[in-house]
C-alpha cells in the first residue's frame, strides 16, 4: 500500500512526487514517457531555465527524486482504476496491481491539430501553439495562424500586436469566421485567407502553406492553437467531475471532487478559469500545491477521525 500514487511524470506529476518524497511518503510514479510537449526543443517562462530542453528537465527531475527512498518510478501505463479514499487499486498495463491511500493524477493532455497534411509532423518545431512560449523566437518574422473557430483566430489578432506586423490568418476553408474578428483582422493588417489547405512544408524560417487551388504563401513561421483532449480516462473511471471543456474540475488545493483525489497540470482547473494553462513552470506550481495539501490530509487521517473532515 503505497501513500500516494502518481500518475504522469511530467513537470506536475515529478514536482508532486518530490513533495511527497522530501516528507517521507512512499509514492510511487507511473508515467508513459509520452509528454504533451516532446516534439518542443526548449521551454521557456520557467525562471532559471529558460530555453532550457523539456525532455532535460524530467531527466534532471528523476534523478534528483532517486535522493529519497521512498519514491519510486516506473515507465508504465495505469488502465483502470477504482477504489476509494484510504484504499484505491491501480492496474498497471504491465506490472500487475497496486494500491495507495491516495491518487494525484497528472497525466495532461495531448494535442490534435488539424489533419493537414505536414502539421502535425511541424508541431513544436515550425508549427507553435503558444505566443507565451514560442512569440519572442519568432518576433518580426512572417508568420501564419491556422485556424477554424474564433478563439483560434484571435490568435492571429494577439500576434500582430505583440510580436510581428506580417501575419496572415489561414482558415483552411472552414466556414466564415465572425464580422467581428474579419473586420478587426482588417483594421490591424492582417489578411484573411479562407482557401483550403493541401498541404505543409519546409522548416521554421522557410515554411510554404500550399493551398488545394494551387496557390501557395511562404511564411517563416506557424501558429496553430490545436484542439486538445486528456490523453488519460482515470478520471472518469474514478468518478471526477469533467468540465464542459474537457478538464478535471479542482478546487483551490487541487483535490477533485472525489475525496483522495488531486489532479494537477494541464489536465485540471478550477471552474473559473477561462482555460487551462499549459506553462512548465504553472504545470510544476500545481504539482506542488497538490501535494501540500494532500500531505496535510494524509497525517490528519492518522490522527483519527477527530481531526478528518
Amino acid at each position: 500500500m503505497y501513500d500516494v500514487v502518481v500518475v504522469g511524470g511530467g513537470p506536475a506529476g515529478l514536482s508532486a512526487a518530490l513533495v511527497f518524497g522530501r516528507q517521507r511518503r512512499s509514492v510511487l510514479v507511473v508515467d508513459g514517457g509520452k509528454p504533451r510537449n516532446e516534439r518542443a526543443s526548449e521551454m521557456h517562462m520557467y525562471l532559471s531555465r529558460d530555453g532550457f530542453p523539456p525532455q532535460e528537465l524530467l531527466a534532471i527531475g528523476r534523478e534528483e527524486l532517486a535522493a529519497y527512498p521512498g519514491v519510486e518510478v516506473r515507465t508504465d501505463l495505469v488502465v483502470t482504476a477504482r477504489g476509494a479514499k484510504g484504499d484505491f487499486e491501480l492496474e498497471l498495463a504491465d506490472r500487475g496491481t497496486v494500491r495507495a491511500r491516495r491518487i494525484v493524477l497528472a497525466t495532461g493532455q495531448v494535442d490534435e491539430p488539424f489533419d493537414i497534411p505536414g502539421l502535425a509532423e511541424r508541431f513544436g518545431r515550425g508549427v507553435f501553439h503558444c505566443p507565451f512560449c514560442h512569440g519572442w523566437e519568432v518576433r518580426d518574422k512572417s508568420l501564419a495562424v491556422v485556424a477554424h473557430e474564433p478563439a483560434q483566430a484571435m490568435l492571429a489578432l494577439y500576434l500582430a500586436d505583440r510580436f510581428s506586423k506580417d501575419v496572415v490568418l489561414c482558415t483552411d476553408g472552414a466556414a466564415s469566421l465572425p464580422e467581428r474578428i474579419t473586420v478587426t483582422a482588417a483594421d490591424r493588417g492582417v489578411p484573411v485567407v479562407d482557401k483550403k489547405i493541401a498541404e505543409i512544408t519546409g522548416a521554421l524560417d522557410d515554411l510554404t502553406v500550399r493551398f488545394a487551388d494551387g496557390d501557395t504563401l511562404r511564411r517563416e513561421a506557424i501558429f496553430h492553437r490545436a484542439p486538445s483532449g486528456r490523453q488519460s480516462a482515470l478520471a472518469e473511471q474514478l468518478g471526477c467531475e469533467i468540465l464542459p471543456d474537457g478538464t478535471v474540475k479542482v478546487d483551490e488545493t487541487g483535490l477533485t471532487t472525489v475525496p483522495g483525489v488531486a489532479a494537477a497540470g494541464d489536465m485540471a482547473k478550477l471552474p473559473g478559469m477561462p482555460d487551462a494553462t499549459t506553462l512548465v513552470a504553472l504545470g510544476a506550481a500545481d504539482g506542488v500545491r497538490a501535494a501540500v495539501w494532500m500531505d496535510g490530509d494524509l497525517f490528519r487521517s492518522g490522527l483519527g477521525p477527530a481531526f478528518t473532515s
